[in-house]
């Protein structure tokens, strides 16, 4: 309730396209017509929450399924793509509030540096490395990661939905065939099955937070875990 009283006395609400705005944005605007709402994921394009051959086998229903349909929200992942937000971010500012254009672009400015400083550090953990080299993850929240750095991330959990006992055979035998050893999971989700596979392999389950609220160091933090775990 408090920060539905905030919202009705704002200007701007900046939107990324994760599944929680399909219906709050709805009642956000309702709530304070007058309030522009920014999608600032406009200009990406959205890939898939996992490749099309994982869809082949059918998953059994885990209770979470919230991008069935959509596009992968995690844009925030990829320090290019944030490139693109912050962009967004600096011309709706400096069009609603245009005495602070200066204060706006020097920020800009400084932040797109640090975002290409941090680029550069993870491009150079998997220089050297073949394109392609895959990790295991519980939720597929690592595509724009993956698909920024040469990776590909092989999820176990699709749209939502915990693998059937066949399902997540195949990907025990996909892990040994594969070499994998550690399988990503994020806080927010139950790690059973990833438990069950690395039991199996006799592999770890490694946290990996895309919602960690210090972006920047965890987002090193994890490629570092990523880089380890590929070796």
């Amino acid at each position: 309730p408090r920060q539905m009283v905030d919202l009705t006395q704002s200007e701007l609400y900046f939107a990324i396209g994760v599944p929680f705005e399909t219906v709050w944005l709805d009642r956000f605007a309702h709530a304070n017509p007058r309030m522009e709402i920014i999608y600032t994921q406009d200009g990406i394009e959205k890939i898939p929450m996992a490749p099309a051959h994982s869809h082949k086998e059918k998953h059994g229903d885990g209770g979470h399924g919230a991008h069935s349909g959509a596009g992968d929200p995690h844009i925030w992942l990829s320090p290019p793509l944030v490139m693109v937000q912050a962009r967004t971010i600096m011309r709706t500012l400096m069009a609603a509030d245009p005495a602070g254009r200066g204060v706006y672009e020097t920020n800009y400015r400084r932040f797109i540096a640090e975002l290409v400083d941090l680029d550069l550090k993870i491009a150079r953990l998997f220089s050297g490395m073949p394109k392609g080299h895959r990790f295991m993850v519980y939720h597929p929240s690592w595509g724009y990661f993956a698909e920024a750095y040469g990776l590909e991330q092989i999820p176990v959990e699709i749209e939502g939905k915990s693998p059937t006992p066949k399902a997540l055979q195949r990907f025990i035998d996909q892990a040994r065939d594969k070499g994998i050893r550690a399988i990503f999971v994020q806080p927010q989700f139950s790690i059973k099955s990833a438990e069950t596979i690395a039991r199996a392999i006799n592999g770890q389950v490694i946290l990996a937070d895309p919602l960690a609220l210090d972006w920047p160091t965890n987002l090193l933090q994890v490629a570092e875990q990523f880089k380890a775990a590929l070796k």
